[in-house]
């Protein structure tokens, strides 16, 4: 059955996504037995995807898939991308393949999608995280496309989107700590299951990684005789007289160093670039490589904010910046981006920060400390789960930062423009990718 033929879906996106939140009591519930059964109910569109770039990892996923797009695009392919969690809309977790660029899939082909996958599913348990990655895959499967770039929810042994058998290319971004109520204590519990997206003779391209994660990819690698291409020694990424060089053992690439900011981009730069090296079925050139890291883009990734609403309520000349950074290794990048800007041109740093309750605070903040003392707590607002203010107030106090309490993001700012600083502040809110797309929501500035 195709959404052509189904009935008109009963529900805007939002009323749908509601009902289908109902069906399992749990948000999130690694499993994939769940998705498997409608997957079949469906006739496994799974099975009828164009080629598959599977992206797993702590940080970094995002970045490098909007790299990869851009490249891709670039050398004139049509490209699918899944992506989660959405800022703004959840049609940004969905983009479709077009010639000339890919489109965000609208609200009428979404609305269809979920509403014939929940006709299809017929009351059976499932969380909404799982059918809206079977969803997808449905409507990936109606639309021709030369890849999908596929990222990896949460995990990757059990997370929805590991049901490809054949993957293109695996890929796995720097793994940190994170999430460990789900994935377990260590990093090399995390990293087995961040691994668990390899299959037999698919390439592996794996960032620079700490040894017990690179350990336990190494050993995954070799069980499914999957050709490894490492950080550092298959090949090697680094700026150069301000230009990124990536050079492998097909030889060097010197490119213009890509638009998204921060030295963590070169890295996941050249993760993209050593991925599509790693692989046969599409010849990328030169020229296309140039074009994608200067076209590529990801929100709420040391973003500057340079139009919008906000900027109404902040202090004038001041830059203001968004990060959705939310974990310890996430600070620690987004901490030396700023360490950057700082050199180049100093001012004040002032944090605006709010966080969901199962993040280690005090990991994160303590990146920070050596660049600022002035932190500003604020709620997330309308989600679960969400660090009540004052705990968060209380692990930056226990850093020896100066912190104060804002009842929202507009009020933080005018809290800031308030204060008489010899230089307009810098000024980064973070701590949430929730967060953050409330910003972009207040902002009037949502992705595109």
């Amino acid at each position: 059955m195709s959404a052509a033929t189904d009935p008109q879906p009963s529900g805007s996106v939002d009323e749908l996504r509601a009902r289908l939140a109902k069906l399992h009591p749990a948000r999130i519930d690694l499993t994939l037995g769940r998705v498997e059964r409608l997957l079949a109910a469906l006739d496994h569109p799974e099975q009828r995807l164009p080629p598959v770039i599977h992206i797993a990892g702590t940080n970094g996923k995002g970045s490098t898939l909007a790299f990869l797009r851009a490249i891709l695009e670039a050398a004139g392919l049509s490209v699918h991308a899944y992506t989660s969690p959405h800022l703004v809309r959840v049609n940004e977790t969905i983009r479709l393949g077009r010639p000339g660029g890919g489109v965000l899939v609208s609200d009428d082909e979404l609305a269809a999608a979920l509403a014939h996958c929940e006709r299809v599913n017929a009351g059976a348990p499932i969380t909404l995280f799982e059918i809206e990655t079977v969803a997808a895959f449905w409507l990936f499967a109606q639309h021709p496309a030369d890849v999908l770039l596929l990222e990896v929810g949460l995990g990757g042994r059990l997370d929805s989107t590991n049901v490809i058998e054949q993957p293109l290319a695996c890929v796995l971004t720097p793994i940190g700590i994170d999430h460990t109520e789900f994935l377990g204590p260590t990093l090399a519990d995390i990293a087995a299951e961040k691994a668990g997206i390899l299959r037999r003779g698919a390439p592996v391209i794996v960032a620079e990684q700490d040894d017990a994660a690179m350990a336990v990819i190494e050993r995954e690698a070799k069980r499914q005789r999957a050709p490894l291409f490492a950080c550092g020694q298959q090949w090697h990424v680094q700026i150069e007289h301000g230009r990124l060089a990536y050079q492998d053992e097909r030889g060097l690439l010197d490119l213009t160093a890509p638009k998204l900011f921060g030295r963590h981009q070169i890295d996941n730069a050249g993760l993209a670039i050593a991925t599509l090296r790693a692989q046969t079925r599409f010849n990328i050139d030169q020229a296309a490589y140039q074009a994608g890291l200067l076209t590529a883009e990801w929100p709420a990734r040391m973003q500057r904010l340079t139009t919008g609403k906000l900027l109404d309520d902040a202090p004038a000349g001041c830059e203001l910046w968004l990060d959705g950074a939310h974990n310890a290794d996430g600070g620690r990048v987004a901490a030396a981006a700023l360490g950057d800007l700082e050199e180049r041109v100093s001012r004040p740093l002032v944090l605006i920060a709010g966080m969901m309750a199962n993040k280690d605070a005090a990991a994160f903040l303590a990146n920070f400390t050596g660049l600022t003392r002035h932190l500003i707590v604020v709620p997330i607002p309308d989600r679960d789960g969400a660090m009540p203010p004052d705990r968060l107030a209380e692990a930056g106090r226990a850093l020896g930062l100066r912190v104060e309490l804002a009842e929202d993001v507009p009020a933080a700012l005018r809290r800031i423009a308030s204060l008489a600083y010899e230089l307009p502040p810098r000024i980064l809110i973070t701590g949430s990718l929730y967060l953050a797309g409330h910003v972009l929501s207040l902002n009037g500035t949502p992705p595109s």
